[in-house]
C-alpha cells in the first residue's frame, strides 16, 4: 500500500468492516464487509461499484470494459450525475452527465454503527475545475450506509449569490439475469419522454418490458420502483424521496456497439433504474438552501 493509501486508511479504515485499499487504476475504493453484506465505493466519482447484500449475489453491474482512469467515467455502478443529465445543452464539449463522477470526492467519515452498518460520508464542492463547466459555488455531500439495505442521500448546498438551477440522478446500474425477462413495475399511468423518439411524451401502459434500446424519463414519477428480475430469482427495489423522475435505461446491441467502454453482449446484464430531477423537472434552490435526494436499494427473493 502507498503512503496515501496507508494515510488514507489510518484516517478512514473501520477495523473488521471498512478498509481503504488500490482499485482498478490504481484509484483509491474502500471495500466494506460486514454481516450484512459487502460493498466497494471508488472515492474518485464517490461511485459505488459493488453491493452485495448478505445471501444474495452482485446487485449492481460494472463493464468488464470500463475505464479506471482519472478524467473518465466509470462504465456502470452507481454514478453521480450533476449538475445537468444527459449532455449539457449550451456546451458540447462538456462532460456528459456533469462532471462531479469525474472528481476525486474528499472523504468526511466512516463509521460503523450498532447495527452492524457501515456509513460513509463524502463531500466535493466548486473549485477552478467545475466553474470552467459551471461557475456557480456549491456543495455536495453524499451519504452512503451500507447494511441490509443501501441507503444513500445526496445534499446540495447553494452557496452561490443567486438562485441555482441543476438536475441530479444516482444513476444506478443494476446487474440483472436477462434483460428481456425482467419487469420494471410501479410506473403504470406515469408520463414519461422518450429519448429514442425525439422526447415524445408518452405514457406508461402496465409493467415495463424492455424490448429496444430504452432511454425513458418518466416524470412527476415519486413512486417506489422495482425490477422483477424472474431470470435471477430476485426483486430490486428502489424506494426514493426528493426526486421526481425517475429513469430507465438500457443500449440494448445497437446502442452498445457504439460504447467503447461497454462489451458487445453485456447489455444483457444490467438494467438502469435511478432516482433524480432531471429535464424540465430540474431542482431550483435559493441562495442558502439545501436540497437532499434520498434513493434507498434493497434486494429481496422472488
Amino acid at each position: 500500500m502507498d503512503a496515501r493509501l496507508a494515510e488514507m486508511n489510518d484516517e478512514h479504515g473501520v477495523y473488521g468492516a471498512a478498509r481503504v485499499e488500490a482499485g482498478n487504476g490504481g484509484l483509491p475504493k474502500i471495500s466494506i464487509e460486514t454481516k450484512l453484506g459487502k460493498a466497494e465505493v471508488y472515492v474518485y466519482g464517490a461511485q459505488v461499484t459493488s453491493w452485495k447484500p448478505a445471501g444474495f449475489d452482485e446487485v449492481i453491474f460494472v463493464s468488464a470494459k470500463s475505464h479506471w482512469e482519472r478524467g473518465k467515467a466509470i462504465r456502470g455502478g452507481i454514478p453521480v450525475c450533476f449538475p445537468w443529465f444527459r449532455a449539457k445543452p449550451d456546451d458540447a464539449n462538456a462532460p456528459m452527465h456533469g462532471f462531479v463522477r469525474t472528481k476525486e470526492w474528499k472523504v468526511e467519515s466512516t463509521s460503523h454503527q450498532a447495527d452492524d452498518s457501515v456509513s460513509l460520508l463524502l463531500s466535493t464542492e466548486s473549485d477552478a475545475e467545475s466553474r470552467r463547466w459551471w461557475p456557480h459555488e456549491f456543495r455536495l455531500e453524499y451519504s452512503i450506509k451500507v447494511g441490509k439495505r443501501l441507503e444513500l442521500e445526496l445534499k446540495m448546498e447553494n452557496r452561490a449569490s443567486e438562485e441555482l438551477r441543476f438536475q441530479e440522478a444516482l444513476h444506478t446500474y443494476f446487474k440483472v439475469g436477462d434483460v428481456e425477462k425482467c419487469r420494471v413495475v410501479g410506473l403504470d399511468g406515469v408520463h414519461y419522454l422518450d429519448n429514442r423518439d425525439n422526447n415524445k411524451e408518452k405514457v406508461q401502459r402496465g409493467d415495463l418490458v424492455l424490448s429496444k434500446f430504452t432511454d425513458n424519463a418518466y416524470l412527476d414519477a415519486t413512486g417506489t420502483v422495482a425490477i422483477v428480475d424472474s431470470s435471477a430469482g430476485r426483486r430490486l427495489v428502489t424506494e426514493k424521496s426528493g426526486s421526481v423522475s425517475t429513469i430507465v435505461w438500457n443500449p440494448w446491441s445497437d446502442g452498445a456497439a457504439k460504447l467503447a467502454d461497454f462489451g458487445a453482449d453485456e447489455w444483457r446484464g444490467m438494467l438502469c433504474v435511478e432516482g433524480g430531477n432531471v429535464l424540465g423537472q430540474a431542482v431550483v434552490l435559493p441562495r442558502g438552501g439545501e436540497h437532499r435526494m434520498r434513493s434507498v436499494l434493497s434486494c429481496t427473493s422472488v
